[in-house]
């Protein structure tokens, strides 16, 4: 039997995630980028044991640590840095530097796998096959396209009526510097300082080389959700006066930074229409409150492959709808959540925000613990019976 021809547009996290899982599962699979090469401006993620784990099982445990170490304290604190809460994380969490993650999904693929330089600019389908189509005029046909190009995706407008991003109201102000420059900031520690109105994240990367910081600011600047709009250190330096002596410090030995617009969507009506299904953010993009971006898109990713193990390519229209189902409402719940983190974060000094934040920390735990292939064995020999 032919293998199933897979399409995946987009080799960022969710795109290559998914390449990697359904690689391991024997489909054939190309992933089609728009961008010349590979990576994105350095900035961190957050891993939590919700991915961790999937990635660990995809054969890339000891790729991982050795990007230790795993967070062993979530610490929120007051704009003064008077701790409100700490959160024993047991290493359920790890910083990895963006372009690193990127690599490391990349490099296991086959040869030829990814394309760069291939920007969608169209799709049609009939009952028995898929087209891609390119701005440099060339097509890709396959059983199956898999949509994971972005908060701005060009073929989501083929599954649900087109719509605009919700922009948040806030900024951020991302990018790392050498830990050198820092060395009593603590490398398994991650700090969340929050203020009315903004709040300031930072955790390390690779093994506690360098910090990543993150700084977020309310702004009437509705710019494009973007990872490399330059921003000025000097105004993120005003921001945060008077704030955590370690915040500002960080803030001193910040050369460059970037500025990233907040957006997220209203949770769809639908992911899927016939051969064509949408992963990651051209799904459920999500504000970064709860650091579950990445890690939902890689969640979904090991969903959709699991879905799909042992499908004839007349059976790929009803898979995703199955893959929809078992994914929206945890991507939808989580997307609500981290709304509601930003919202505690940003909140002024109160006894009901100390009483929220107990339950922000709770959503973020919920996060970690869930395992999405024990949900979709579940799932499927439900829908079996």
């Amino acid at each position: 039997m032919d293998r199933v021809k897979v399409a995946i547009v987009g080799a960022g996290i969710g795109g290559l995630a998914t390449a990697r899982a359904l690689s391991c599962k024997g489909f054939d699979v190309r992933v089609y980028e728009q961008a010349r090469q590979l990576g994105e401006v350095g900035a961190g993620v957050a891993l939590g044991a919700n991915s961790i784990r999937l990635l660990d099982r995809l054969g890339l445990q000891k790729q991982l640590a050795d990007y230790g170490p795993r967070w062993t304290q979530w610490r929120f604190s007051d704009g003064g840095g008077r701790v409100l809460t700490e959160q024993e994380m047991d290493g359920r969490v790890l910083g990895m530097y963006r372009p690193d993650l990127i690599a490391m999904l990349a490099d296991g693929l086959p040869s030829g796998t990814v394309s760069t330089g291939r920007r969608c600019v169209g799709f049609h389908q009939d009952a028995n096959h898929a087209v891609v189509e390119f701005a440099d005029g060339e097509r890709a046909h396959a059983d199956l396209v898999i949509a994971a190009d972005g908060i701005h995706s060009v073929l989501q407008q083929h599954v649900v009526e087109p719509s605009d991003p919700v922009f948040s109201g806030s900024i951020a102000y991302r990018g790392v510097i050498p830990a050198d420059r820092v060395p009593d900031y603590p490398a398994t520690v991650s700090t969340m300082s929050m203020g009315q109105g903004k709040h300031f994240l930072v955790f390390t990367l690779r093994g506690g080389k360098l910090i990543n910081f993150v700084g977020f600011v309310p702004s009437d600047d509705e710019m494009r959700e973007s990872w490399s709009a330059p921003g000025d250190p000097a105004t993120l330096a005003r921001e945060f006066v008077g704030w955590d002596p370690m915040v500002q410090k960080i803030i001193s030995h910040v050369d460059t930074t970037f500025r990233w617009g907040l957006y997220d969507r209203e949770p769809l009506s639908r992911w899927s229409n016939g051969r064509l299904t949408l992963l990651g953010d051209a799904a459920h993009p999500m504000l970064p409150h709860m650091g579950q971006g990445a890690n939902q898109s890689i969640e979904d990713a090991v969903a959709l492959a699991a879905v799909l193990d042992g499908v004839d390519s007349r059976e790929l229209p009803d898979a995703v709808v199955r893959y929809e189902s078992l994914r929206r409402d945890r991507a939808g719940q989580v997307q609500r959540n981290s709304r509601n983190g930003g919202l505690v974060y940003d909140s002024g000094d109160s006894p009901e925000r100390d009483e929220k934040l107990r339950g922000t920390v709770a959503d973020l735990l919920w996060s970690l613990d869930y395992d999405v292939e024990t949900e979709v064995q579940s799932f499927l020999g439900a829908s079996r019976t």
